[in-house]
């Protein structure tokens, strides 16, 4: 294995704190969720446009730790720790967490684990949406009709992702970068560079 995609310690800590932390937001957001359906009631598949923050850890984690796994491990415990704390969807949130996890590991993957730009960092928000959907449309969905709602419920979260979990996620480790608390990570290092 090359010996930048080796793990660090400081690379578990930061991913099990990003996973923990969105854990409780996810927590939290099935609240956000939950209480919004009647909003969303004009054209139900639109609430999908809410879907990315449940989606924003595996793409933030694999622009900070920037190893393979990070994207996967981190979606996969926010979802562990978001059912254990009570999500109304149960443990079958570990699953989906898993297959969102790995949308966006595809897309640093593609680009061995080289390339942190903002293109990248909207694929893997794209990749990691497409994923959610995939499984939303077999998994929650597959009883609604396909036009009428699968088909527009997979676009909105795409594009929940892309903007929420893909931009979200690349402004925010730019904006921590010039604090110096990235300085351990590649991310953070780039800040010293320009």
């Amino acid at each position: 294995m090359n010996d930048n995609h080796r793990w660090r310690t400081i690379d578990i800590v930061i991913a099990s704190v990003i996973a923990v932390a969105f854990g409780v937001i996810f927590w939290a957001w099935n609240t956000v969720w939950s209480v919004t359906e009647s909003a969303f009631a004009f054209f139900p598949p639109a609430q999908a446009i809410l879907y990315g923050i449940w989606l924003m850890p595996a793409v933030l984690s694999g622009l900070i730790i920037r190893k393979p796994g990070a994207s996967l491990y981190t979606e996969v415990v926010a979802a562990t720790i978001s059912a254990l704390l009570g999500s109304q969807w149960g443990g079958a949130v570990i699953l989906q967490g898993l297959c969102q996890g790995l949308g966006a590991e595809l897309a640093f993957a593609a680009l061995r684990y080289r390339s942190w730009k903002l293109p990248v960092a909207l694929l893997a928000g794209a990749l990691t949406g497409l994923s959610a959907a995939i499984y939303d449309f077999f998994v929650w969905n597959s009883e609604y009709a396909l036009g009428d709602y699968r088909i527009p419920y997979a676009a909105f979260t795409v594009v929940s992702s892309v903007i929420i979990a893909g931009l979200g996620s690349w402004v925010l480790v730019r904006a921590l970068a010039p604090t110096g608390v990235l300085d351990r990570f590649g991310a953070g290092r780039e800040r010293a560079l320009i």
